[in-house]
C-alpha cells in the first residue's frame, strides 16, 4: 500500500490483514494507476480540463448540469465539508437521499475532499440506519430534507452521529445556503490509489450487514474492465436506470461508467417502470440499467411509451429468466445484457458483451477477472458440473472489521455464495444462491430480519419467513404466522401486520403474502424447518391440511437404523409422505454410543450417521438437497476445512447440496462440536 492521505486512519486500521485479503490482479488485468490518485479528478475534473465543461453531465426533471456546473457544485460542497463542517481526510460521511443531482454532487465531493462515502437506501428505517453509523463510526451525515425524520431517530440510537446537514429547503443552515457562501474552486486531496473512498453495506443475511471497503483505484477498475470491455458505451450515450446509488450496481451504472467516458446520466428520484419508460422517452436515453422484474413489467407497457432510443439494456440484481430475455428480444429487438456482481466485488464480474450474449447464460468472465466453479474444498470441478463460484480480479472483498472475511475470501479467491455451472465454451450458467436470501424485484431481503420485526408485534406468537415465487417480482416475502390466542386471522390482521413491518424496517421488505397457521414445522431440537415452509410457499403441499390454513401434517416415520439406541439430545431421521426424507440435527454418536473427540472425527461420524439414516428411508447421498452445519467454534471449523472436505468426500462423495453454516454457543449434546441438519428428497 502507498502512503495514505487520511488523517483519520480508522478505515485503514480496520482493513482485513494481508493474509486475509483476496488476490488482487491489477497487473494481469492490464491496469496501472498512479500511486497518488483521487478518482474524482479522473471522473470529473479531467473532462473540464480537456474542453468538455459544456457537455451534459447529470440530467433530471428539475435541473440539467454540465460537467463544468457539476464540478463547481462538487467543489462548493467539498469546501463546506472541510471548512464549515470540520470533515478531515478519512472521515466517513453518511448520505441519505433518492437518486438526485445533489446526491451525485455530494457523493463526489466527499471523495474529492478525501472522505469516505457511506451511502444508504432512502427506504431504510432508523434502526437499520443506526447499524452503519455505529459500525463505521460516522460523525457527519448529509441528507435530503424529506428523509430527515428517520435519520434523526437513528441519531438517538447511535450517539456517534453528531451533525446532520440537509438540502432541499430554504433554511439558513441548509446545504444550499452553505454552498452559496463557498468557493467553486477546490483542489482534490492528494489521496493514495489505495485509500478507502467508499464503504458499501450489504443487505445482511443474518441481521448484521457487512461493510465492504473500496479504494479509489477500484472505482476506476470496474470502469476500465466491465465498462470499457463489456458495456462499450460512448460519450454520446445517455444513461438511465432504477437502482439506488447506495447499491453499487446503481453507482457504477448511473455515475461511474458514464463519467468515465464523458457521457450524460439521468437521475430519477422515483423509477417504477412507468416513470422509467417516460423518462427514457423524454431524455432519449440510450443505456438502461435495471432489474429483470422491471423489464418484465415494461413489456406490458411498450405501447404506451417510446423507448426506441435505447440501444443497450443491462439486467442485474437478480437472475434473468430466459423467458424474460426472449420476450424482451422479441418485442424490442434488443438482447438484455445479463450480469452478476456483488457489493464485495463492487460491480459486475461475469457478463457477456453484446455480440457474445448467449440466451439463458449469465455470460463470460469480464476481462481482467478470473472465475471458476469449485467444490467445497476449493478444487475446480469439470466443465458441466455444478459447484460454487470463485472469482478474483482487480477488485475484491475487504470487510470492515468483520470475521466473516475468512468465509468470503479463501486462498485469494472471492467465494460469492452462488452456485454455477461453466460450459465447455466458458459461459457461466446460474443455478441458485447458496444461502436463504429472498431476492424480490432486485432487492436482497433477509428472512430472519423480517421475522424479527414481526415477532415484536403483540399479536404474533411465532413466525417463519421465506421467499415465494411471483410472476412480477420473481419472489415475494411470505410469512407463516402463528397468532396469539384471541387474535383473528383475517384480512384486517394481515394489513395491520404488513403496515407494522413497513413502519419498522424498509417498506420493500414487508411480507406481501401472509398465511396464518396453527403451528410451524420444527426439528426435535426446536429449529425451524424453513425447507418445509419453502415447499409450502412453492405450492408443493404434501399430506393433509393443504389450503386450510394449517401446515400439512406429514405423519413422520422415525428412520432409526436397526440396532441403534435412541440417543437423547438430537433428532434422528424422519420420513414424511411424498417421499421427503428429513434428518434432523445429527451429531457424532455411533451405534455403540461412542462419541469421538475432535471436530473432524465428529463430523465424519455425523455424516456417516446421515448416510445410514438415509439408507433406511431408501435414499442415497445423491438425494441430499441441503445441509446446515451448526458449529461451536468457527475458527476450529475454518482452520480444518481441508480435513473436513476430505472426510466429506470420503463419506458423501462428490455430491454438494446447498449448504449453510451457523455458529452457536453450544449444542444440546454438551460434548458435540458440530451438528449437521440434512434434507433429502427421493423421487417416487
Amino acid at each position: 500500500m502507498t502512503f495514505s492521505a487520511h488523517l483519520d486512519s480508522f478505515a485503514r486500521d480496520n482493513l482485513p490483514t494481508a493474509e486475509m485479503m483476496p488476490d488482487f490482479r491489477l497487473k494481469e488485468a492490464g491496469l496501472a494507476y498512479p500511486e497518488r490518485l483521487n478518482v474524482v479528478s479522473a471522473l470529473l475534473d479531467h473532462w473540464v480540463e480537456n474542453g468538455r465543461a459544456d457537455a451534459p453531465c447529470i440530467l433530471s426533471a428539475h435541473s440539467q448540469w454540465t460537467y463544468g456546473e457539476m464540478a463547481a457544485q462538487v467543489n462548493r460542497i467539498a469546501n463546506v465539508l472541510t471548512r464549515s463542517l470540520g470533515m478531515k481526510t478519512g472521515h466517513r460521511v453518511l448520505l441519505r437521499s433518492a437518486n438526485t443531482p445533489m446526491l451525485v454532487a455530494a457523493y463526489l465531493a466527499i471523495i474529492k475532499a478525501g472522505g469516505i462515502v457511506v451511502a444508504t437506501m432512502p427506504m431504510l428505517r432508523a434502526k437499520e440506519l443506526s447499524y452503519p453509523i455505529k459500525k463505521a463510526k460516522i460523525h457527519l451525515a448529509l441528507c435530503d430534507h424529506s428523509l430527515l425524520a428517520e435519520l434523526e431517530t437513528a441519531r438517538t440510537l447511535s450517539p456517534d452521529l453528531q451533525t446532520i446537514v440537509t438540502w432541499g429547503h430554504a433554511g439558513p443552515d441548509s446545504l444550499e445556503s452553505l454552498m452559496a457562501k463557498a468557493s467553486p474552486d477546490f483542489q482534490a486531496v492528494d489521496t493514495s490509489r489505495d485509500d478507502v473512498c467508499l464503504i458499501g453495506f450489504t443487505s445482511g443475511t443474518t441481521g448484521e450487514p457487512k461493510g465492504t471497503m473500496h479504494f479509489h483505484r477500484d472505482l476506476l477498475a470496474i470502469c476500465d474492465c466491465y465498462g470499457t470491455k463489456v458495456l462499450k458505451a460512448k460519450a454520446s450515450d445517455v444513461f438511465i436506470g432504477s437502482p439506488p446509488l447506495a447499491f453499487t450496481f446503481g453507482l457504477g451504472g448511473l455515475v461511474l461508467f458514464p463519467l468515465r467516458i464523458g457521457a450524460a446520466s439521468v437521475m430519477l428520484d422515483k423509477a417504477p417502470p412507468d416513470e422509467l419508460m417516460a423518462a427514457i422517452a423524454r431524455f432519449k436515453a440510450t443505456v438502461c440499467f435495471t432489474a429483470p422484474t422491471a423489464y418484465r413489467v415494461m413489456l406490458g407497457k411498450l405501447a404506451e411509451h417510446d423507448i426506441s432510443s435505447l440501444r443497450i439494456c443491462v439486467s442485474a440484481g437478480e437472475h434473468l429468466p430466459l423467458a424474460t430475455f426472449e420476450a424482451w428480444h422479441k418485442a424490442t429487438g434488443m438482447r438484455l445484457m445479463d450480469g452478476i456482481g456483488a457489493t464485495e466485488m463492487l460491480h459486475i464480474f461475469i457478463g457477456a458483451p453484446h455480440e457474445a450474449i448467449r440466451a439463458g447464460s449469465t455470460g463470460l468472465v469480464v476481462p481482467g477477472y478470473e472465475a471458476k466453479v469449485v467444490d467445497g474444498d476449493g478444487q475446480e470441478v469439470p466443465r458441466g458440473t455444478i459447484g460454487l463460484l470463485a472469482v478474483r480480479g482487480p477488485t475484491g472483498c475487504r470487510y470492515l472489521d468483520d470475521p466473516r472475511q475468512s468465509n468470503y475470501v479463501r486462498n485469494g479467491w472471492n467465494m460469492t455464495g452462488d452456485s454455477f455451472m461453466q460450459d465447455e465454451d466458458g459461459y457461466f450458467w446460474y443455478q441458485a444462491r447458496s444461502d436463504d436470501m429472498i431476492v424480490s424485484s432486485g432487492y436482497n431481503i433477509a428472512g430472519p430480519e423480517v421475522e424479527a420485526s414481526l415477532l415484536t408485534h403483540p399479536a404474533v406468537a411465532e413466525c417463519g419467513v421465506v421467499g415465494a415465487p411471483d410472476d412480477e417480482r420473481g419472489m415475494v416475502v411470505k410469512a407463516f404466522i402463528v397468532l396469539k390466542p384471541g387474535i383473528a386471522g383475517d384480512g384486517a390482521t394481515v394489513k395491520t401486520l404488513q403496515d407494522y413491518v413497513k413502519a419498522d424496517i424498509a417498506p420493500y421488505k414487508y411480507p406481501r403474502d401472509i398465511e396464518f397457521v396453527d403451528h410451524l414445522p420444527r426439528t426435535e431440537t426446536g429449529k425451524l424447518q424453513r425447507f418445509v415452509l419453502r415447499q409450502r410457499a412453492q405450492g408443493n403441499r404434501a399430506g393433509k391440511g393443504a389450503g386450510d390454513g394449517v401446515l400439512p401434517e406429514v405423519e413422520p416415520v422415525s428412520l432409526l437404523p436397526k440396532g441403534w439406541p435412541r440417543p437423547q439430545g438430537y433428532s434422528n431421521g424422519m420420513m414424511a409422505k411424498g417421499r421427503l426424507v428429513m434428518t434432523g440435527g445429527v451429531v457424532g454418536w455411533d451405534a455403540k454410543e461412542q462419541f469421538p473427540e475432535g471436530l473432524v472425527e465428529q463430523t465424519r461420524q455425523a455424516l456417516q450417521n446421515i448416510v445410514d439414516i438415509l439408507a433406511v428411508g431408501g435414499a442415497q447421498p445423491r438425494h441430499l438437497m441441503r445441509l446446515t452445519w451448526y458449529v461451536t467454534d468457527i475458527e476450529d471449523y475454518l482452520g480444518q476445512l481441508r480435513a473436513l472436505g476430505k472426510a466429506y468426500r470420503e463419506v458423501i462423495g462428490k455430491h454438494y447440496p446447498a449448504m449453510a453454516l451457523v455458529q452457536v454457543v453450544r449444542l444440546v449434546e454438551t460434548r458435540a462440536l458440530v451438528e449437521i441438519e440434512a434434507t433429502a428428497v427421493v423421487p417416487e
